[in-house]
């Protein structure tokens, strides 16, 4: 495994570099990066944005709001969170958390740090969230990603986040703030954040000599070429958000999937779908299917039979999915 060293606090770029690294660095390689962004908000691949953040907030304290690659749900960055990344050579293409945060999870055992895995991507300690996890794949790769709560504001995550009722409810929990923690409080010894990734790396390497990839000039060039042409774009950051007149929706265990049509003289002319949920394929082609149909069920549940939804949502059956939708 080799670490890229990354001193960027510029989500817009962060991302960028995850991305460039997973399609064009050596795909036999495994790669670790260790980051911090500036205060953002970092969207799920599928989410609607503007429906995620406080975005009069967000204007007030001059917040990022940039999309990543990966599904999931949003997540607040400050100076006080770590991300953590894993780039590795993987042709099974399962989303498998577990592989990727135990060696996290071992690393803060050895600090005396008891956290565990719980729900289906968080690592929490005493039932609250310290840390969510993401993962996306491409050919024979995947990108793990994840944060940790080290000493972040806290109510800036409540504050930054337009968190939906129905995801806190589900949960039986009151407010975010009550969900969340940071690792400091939980050290016997305290380390500033700059030695707990030191330490983090040197746990992660299991005590071996940390080897390096160092970025090229070229490979500096394409990142900021990604990073212009790409995460700094309104397009990719909140995209077009079709004014809907027909909103279905439903919070499953594995997450929340909305789907948005526009329906004119009974004919879907337009559709989205939303969520927090992961998915190795491109949902709009999903959603550009049912565009041109009659929205009544016989079509839809006709369409669907010549769909391949578990490409697109695999924990879904086709009856879940028309249950949903109609």
């Amino acid at each position: 495994m080799l670490y890229i060293r990354n001193t960027s606090l510029d989500p817009h770029y962060n991302l960028a570099l995850e991305e460039y690294v997973l399609k064009n660095l050596d795909p036999g390689e495994s790669y670790i990066l260790l980051w911090q962004n500036e205060p953002s908000v970092i969207i799920g691949r599928f989410q609607n944005t503007l429906a995620e953040i406080n975005s009069d907030y967000i204007k007030e304290n001059s917040i990022h709001v940039v999309r990543r690659i990966t599904g999931g749900g949003a997540v607040y960055h400050d100076l006080g969170n770590l991300n953590f990344s894993f780039i590795v050579p993987d042709k099974q293409k399962t989303i498998d958390f577990r592989k990727f945060t135990e060696p996290v999870l071992k690393a803060l055992a050895q600090m005396g740090i008891r956290a565990e895995l719980s729900g289906r991507n968080d690592l929490t300690i005493d039932n609250k969230k310290f840390s969510g996890n993401a993962q996306y794949h491409y050919r024979d790769r995947t990108l793990h990603h994840g944060t940790i709560l080290y000493s972040s504001r806290l109510e800036d995550v409540q504050k930054a986040l337009q968190v939906k009722p129905q995801k806190i409810e589900s949960k039986g929990i009151k407010s975010v703030r009550s969900r969340v923690t940071n690792i400091v409080d939980y050290l016997e010894h305290k380390l500033s954040i700059e030695e707990f990734r030191e330490l983090l790396l040197y746990y992660l390497f299991a005590g071996r000599p940390i080897q390096e990839y160092k970025l090229t000039e070229e490979d500096l060039h394409k990142i900021h070429r990604l990073r212009e042409e790409k995460y700094l774009t309104w397009e990719w950051n909140y995209g077009h958000s079709p004014s809907f007149n027909l909103t279905r929706g439903r919070r499953f265990a594995w997450g929340g999937i909305e789907v948005g049509f526009n329906v004119q003289k009974g004919v879907i002319h337009d559709c989205k779908i939303y969520g927090d949920f992961f998915s190795n394929e491109n949902v709009d082609e999903l959603a550009q299917s049912m565009r041109g149909l009659r929205y009544r069920e016989e079509d839809l549940a006709d369409a669907l039979q010549q769909i391949d939804l578990a490409k697109y949502l695999p924990q879904l059956t086709k009856e879940e999915f028309l249950k949903l939708i109609i």
